[in-house]
């Protein structure tokens, strides 16, 4: 996941600083996507991840402290959605000001 967005100027990857306990892929310093317990976690309008869960493709994130993230989405490993896409939508999201 580091390597494809590798080209990309805006986007950053520290290995050593971790948010939610996971190293991140980051623009302008906000997450976009992570990977935490073995699935992509990324940042997308509440309505997306709302339709993302409908269709079983995810969950809400829930960190540590327990309640669930209306903009976060949780992808399991096995999911039929491809984190790549995902990923770059997050990017999209979160690198314009996150608007619906």
């Amino acid at each position: 996941m580091v390597a494809a967005f590798a080209d990309h100027a805006n986007v950053a990857f520290d290995p050593g600083k971790q948010r939610f306990g996971s190293s991140a892929l980051t623009t302008g310093g906000e997450i976009f996507a992570m990977v935490v317990n073995d699935a992509l976690v990324v940042k997308l309008p509440r309505l997306r991840v709302d339709a993302l869960g409908a269709e079983g493709a995810g969950e809400r994130f829930v960190p540590g402290h327990g309640r669930a993230m209306k903009e976060w989405l949780v992808v399991s490993a096995g999911a039929d959605h491809d984190w790549l896409t995902l990923a770059e939508e997050a990017l999209a999201f979160v690198g314009a000001g996150r608007r619906p």
